[in-house]
């Protein structure tokens, strides 16, 4: 997108077109006040300014800051050829100040893309576009800071984020799996999860720790590398509202929208012409939790079908197309009944069989067969909700088996894949053998159990993630026999 002044003489006259929006529009009064403000003259005569490509419609206040400065390119009061090295944004305020604008980071990559040095920003945008390898960061305060830079009058050096205070950040304030009093079978769970990239229910009364557990997954998970941490840390830039101050994200995302969130809200989207990123691509590389998952909207559900399958999440209105990342790992809780206490022994349970198959009818049948691992999360006794001690490993230590995983998983597929959970059927038979036993034993399951072809691939990718996670190549009986133990769940709740 670029910005076309022309300053003619004749009557005082100002035309903007390029289908502006009415923000866009507004910007001559912010301009105008703006340029009177910082010391400069505001062009007399015929002001002419194009917004390229003419036939895109332009939206927000980011055009602020580059329609002031070819104004005064055009009427001779900035001099040099920086400006046409460098791409500007930011949203001008009435004394000349410079504000923040969502997309930063998305624009210093445009720029640098494009062949330019870098991208002149609001200072407090520079932390999330000095991320960017080979495109200058530069912030400025105001317009007159920015006129000066760009005229070569006051050289201003670029801002560069350190990578490893962004992580030293990201560590602090994370939850620690150890804090989480019993469950032990569903950390080891959790473990499997991280380590194989699969999706979790946990079904259970209420109290019994589901959320604490789901919040704590990422912490187990692998370190971001830095270009996980970049295309997660441009989401959020591009996501109006949600970034704070973005600079760039070390930590895995946790989302946890409220079961009255709309499918908008899940997928993405929006009335206008520039659509926002929904919690599925907020959750990139990280975590989505859905807790009370029956009471969330159907519709919701169900767009979470698209982006399970293939990391992607493809919005189509009448207004514009876009495509958005998402590949993230689903963990989903939910009580076993409308109460909550049908497999609590110590509180009865108030509901009728039909409330329970209404309940249990909420639920996608599709959206739980893309679910790797249902796990019971029963209430927890009085010994364990007394006990001090440290239950369990530490997050650090899980993570440290989580990462021998991984790394077992990224040498074996050489980035054909990039965990378990996303293997093919191809992909399966390759690398999923099994030996006469462990294939009985499968057998028997699927014969007494009435697993689908689906369930049957995701019980051979559970025993791959186990044998990983033991550091062997084959796949044993034990492996397959927790495998199955992970869909025992399956006659319940389809």
């Amino acid at each position: 997108m670029a910005v076309e002044a022309d300053v003619t003489a004749g009557s005082n006259s100002f035309f903007m077109v390029g289908l502006p929006d009415t923000a866009v529009k507004e910007s001559k009064e912010r301009v105008t006040s703006a340029i009177k403000n910082s010391g400069f003259q505001y062009p007399r005569g015929n002001v002419v300014l194009n917004l390229a490509p003419a036939h895109v419609r332009k939206e927000g206040s980011a055009l602020d800051l580059p329609i002031a400065i070819g104004m005064l390119a055009a009427s001779g009061q900035l001099g040099g050829d920086l400006f046409t090295r460098y791409a500007v944004v930011g949203e001008l305020a009435l004394d000349g100040s410079i504000r923040p604008v969502a997309g930063a980071l998305s624009m210093a990559i445009a720029a640098r893309d494009q062949g330019l040095q870098g991208l002149v920003a609001p200072a407090e945008n520079a932390e999330e576009a000095g991320v960017v390898p080979g495109a200058e960061a530069i912030p400025v305060r105001n317009l007159h800071e920015a006129v000066q830079f760009l005229s070569g009058e006051a050289p201003i050096a670029p801002h560069k984020t350190d990578p490893s205070a962004a992580y030293a950040r990201a560590q602090q304030g994370v939850p620690d799996l150890v804090d989480v009093k019993g469950q032990q079978h569903v950390k080891r769970a959790l473990l499997v999860a991280a380590a194989g990239g699969h999706n979790l229910l946990m079904v259970g009364p209420p109290g019994t720790g589901k959320t604490m557990l789901a919040a704590r997954l990422p912490g187990i998970l692998p370190d971001m590398t830095f270009d996980e941490a970049l295309e997660t840390t441009r989401i959020f830039s591009v996501a109006s509202g949600a970034s704070g101050g973005t600079s760039l994200k070390m930590s895995r995302p946790f989302r946890a929208p409220h079961h009255t969130a709309t499918t908008v809200s899940i997928c993405g989207g929006g009335a206008g012409q520039q659509p926002t990123p929904g919690e599925v691509s907020l959750a990139h590389h990280g975590v989505l939790f859905l807790d009370e998952l029956p009471e969330f909207n159907r519709g919701a559900l169900e767009v979470l079908r698209q982006p399970l399958e293939e990391g992607l999440v493809h919005i189509r209105r009448a207004n514009y197309s876009v495509t958005f990342p998402s590949r993230f790992t689903l963990v989903v809780a939910m009580n076993p009944c409308p109460c909550g206490h049908r497999t609590d022994p110590r509180r009865p349970c108030r509901c009728t069989q039909g409330e329970v198959q209404r309940y249990m009818g909420r639920l996608s049948g599709p959206l739980l067969d893309r679910i790797d691992l249902h796990v019971d999360v029963p209430a927890l006794s009085f010994d364990e909700l007394t006990n001090d001690q440290p239950s369990g490993m530490s997050s650090a230590e899980v993570r440290k088996h989580v990462q021998q995983a991984r790394d077992r998983q990224r040498s074996r597929y050489d980035g054909q894949y990039t965990c378990n959970a996303y293997l093919d059927s191809r992909a399966i038979r390759e690398h999923c053998k099994l030996n006469n036993g462990a294939q009985q034993l499968l057998e028997q399951a699927i014969n007494r159990l009435g697993f689908s072809a689906r369930a049957y691939d995701k019980v051979l990718r559970l025993a791959r993630t186990l044998a990983d996670l033991e550091g062997t190549d084959s796949l044993a009986e034990h492996h397959v026999a927790e495998a199955i133990q992970y869909r025992t769940l399956d006659r319940d709740l389809v």
